[in-house]
């Protein structure tokens, strides 16, 4: 066969695939039962199986008792690095900025990782149902080694930059096949609680990563860029056992016959990856969002041409995303079906804006802390991380609750109301003169409304769909938190980009300097004045203006979630992987 026969195979669909269809499944599904009797028929998208759910779900019939254990070992030492990896980056994120005398970007920088972190979630999940997820673990890993040499040899603010693109792209696929791993072996009752537990590393790995930090970035210390690039050894090692296990037991489900040993063209790749729908979805995403971000560090702001240009096209480009799955999509990654569906939308929704008012509050949190409240590096990073750890622990307390009852709702009802609430109690109490004490308190009460709220927003739309679209259904409901955290940290950026040099300008009066004001604005790492002098107040209010005023746009934000929350059904949870197939 000639050079050019083969490329025309590829472009053509498999005898295989040519012949199979895609069939409405017209079998009555199981009916979800809420309180109160009422009864809603869930989503039942047509599609069939594709190669990495049948392999997935052959892996499984065969591993065993040996073969769980191996996964769920796997799966805890991925998280552990993964949280050591979470909390520490971020931190270096300040130090390395600040070494480029660029800290004014990280909300730029946020924002940008955020939409990156959401738009790729679909394609790699989709990605896993092609190929498998063992297969796109080996993925997701490869980006996060190559980032950690980008970002620790970078030279310069745009090395850094792209290296941070990697690093979001490989923690952002890892994330979610951790996710869709968990969701891939528990029952739709005890899923909650399996997801809470595999983030209770969380709940020990801040407090070491203080110390680590601290060592790390203290005078006569490693410095950043070794910090980071320890990692790249670190996690391709803990990774190796979960991506050994499963690529073991899914070869030797093929060699059994279990699983289809399904030869893909290049057409069949694109097709069931809705290779279209991808790139609809995620180029419209980032040329939304991005712009955004990046009209802050541009001298005319939202005036500049190719700023609005962008926007533009990215709202074009995501409007034309339905009509396209709808129409000409064999395998949709976002199927029309699932906006009709009141469960996955107010899921979508309730993510979105509490990750809005979360992000919008928290990205300059450590600047913050380090500036208005001298807190060192071990001490502020316990600040930051605090309402994590309480999130995680409120987590699986609620895991239980909800395997026990079944339920949900309430739960999401009285979360979202204590987010509020304590959005409000924040106006008060983050200031430059409020206590210590004060400010723990309040990452203590935000922390248990995001553990209520938070735990119990994913499996409800999970189960809503068959097993072979859960990837993409757990994907889009994750993505939509984070597109939430990339407008927050857009809000977040341009509240410090504009308020934080006429806030300096304005508390520190006539000792103000040019000078001064732009190296405060750029910088944590600069000489800043004495504390308890008359202008180290002066700084110290400045930056606490500004957080006050992220803290209005999170309360705004905020509000509409416990009406939201009232109006999710409250289906009854099963003792099997989801409501529509038995």
């Amino acid at each position: 066969m000639g050079v050019l026969e083969k490329i025309k195979v590829q472009l053509q669909p498999s005898a295989e695939q040519s012949s199979s269809t895609t069939v409405d499944d017209e079998e009555k599904s199981p009916e979800m039962i809420q309180e109160g009797d009422e009864k809603e028929k869930p989503v039942n998208v047509s599609s069939t199986d594709q190669s990495g759910v049948a392999t997935i779900e052959a892996a499984q019939a065969i591993w065993g008792k040996r073969g769980r254990y191996l996964i769920i070992a796997g799966l805890a030492l991925i998280m552990i690095i993964y949280e050591i990896d979470n909390t520490t980056v971020y931190i270096y994120l300040n130090y390395a900025t600040s070494s480029f005398n660029a800290l004014s970007v990280i909300g730029s920088l946020g924002t940008a990782k955020v939409v990156i972190f959401a738009a790729v979630k679909p394609p790699l999940a989709k990605i896993s149902n092609v190929i498998g997820r063992g297969q796109t673990y080996l993925i997701t890993i490869t980006f996060y080694v190559l980032s950690y040499i980008l970002m620790a040899s970078a030279s310069s603010l745009s090395v850094y930059v792209v290296g941070s693109v990697f690093y979001t792209i490989g923690q952002s696929g890892t994330n979610i096949l951790n996710d869709i791993i968990i969701s891939d072996i528990t029952t739709a009752r005890w899923r909650a609680f399996a997801i809470a537990v595999s983030f209770a590393p969380f709940l020990i790995t801040p407090w070491c990563a203080a110390f680590i930090v601290d060592s790390v970035v203290s005078d006569g210390g490693i410095g950043w860029r070794w910090g980071v690039g320890m990692l790249a050894i670190l996690m391709p090692f803990c990774a190796s056992f979960i991506i050994t296990t499963l690529l073991y037991y899914q070869g030797r489900s093929k060699k059994m016959g279990l699983a289809p040993k399904i030869k893909l063209t290049v057409y069949d790749f694109c097709s069931q990856i809705d290779l279209g729908g991808n790139l609809l979805f995620t180029a419209g995403l980032v040329l939304l969002l991005l712009p955004m971000a990046l009209s802050g560090l541009t001298p005319s702001n939202w005036s500049t041409p190719w700023v609005i240009a962008l926007i533009v096209l990215g709202g074009v480009l995501l409007i034309t995303l339905p009509f396209y799955e709808h129409y000409m999509s064999r395998y949709p990654i976002m199927p029309p079906s699932y906006f009709k569906n009141i469960t996955i939308v107010l899921c979508l929704l309730l993510n979105g804006f509490d990750s809005l008012s979360f992000s919008s509050t928290h990205a300059y949190l450590y600047p913050w802390g380090r500036v208005a409240h001298g807190f060192n590096a071990r001490n502020n990073t316990f600040f930051t991380y605090t309402n994590g750890i309480v999130q995680c622990l409120m987590g699986i307390l609620v895991g239980l609750v909800v395997a026990k009852t079944r339920r949900y709702k309430w739960i999401a009802v009285a979360g979202a109301c204590i987010r509020t609430v304590g959005y409000g109690v924040m106006l008060r109490l983050r200031g430059s003169h409020n206590s210590t004490g004060e400010l723990f308190a309040v990452q203590v009460i935000q922390g248990i409304g995001s553990g209520m709220l938070g735990t119990t927003l994913l499996v409800p739309a999970q189960i809503s769909v068959p097993h072979a679209q859960m990837p993409q259904i757990t994907a889009l409901v994750i993505s939509a938190s984070f597109v939430g955290s990339s407008v927050g940290s857009c809000i977040a950026g341009g509240i410090y980009t504009n308020a934080f040099r006429p806030a300096l300008w304005n508390h520190l009066g006539d000792s103000a300097t040019p000078e001064m004001v732009n190296s405060l604005f750029n910088s944590i790492t600069g000489t800043l004045p004495a504390w308890g002098s008359s202008e180290r107040d002066a700084i110290n209010a400045a930056y606490s203006d500004v957080l006050r005023y992220m803290t209005y746009a999170a309360l705004g934000a905020s509000i509409p979630g416990p009406i939201m929350a009232f109006f999710l059904p409250n289906f009854r949870l099963p003792d099997r992987n989801n409501l529509v197939e038995d």
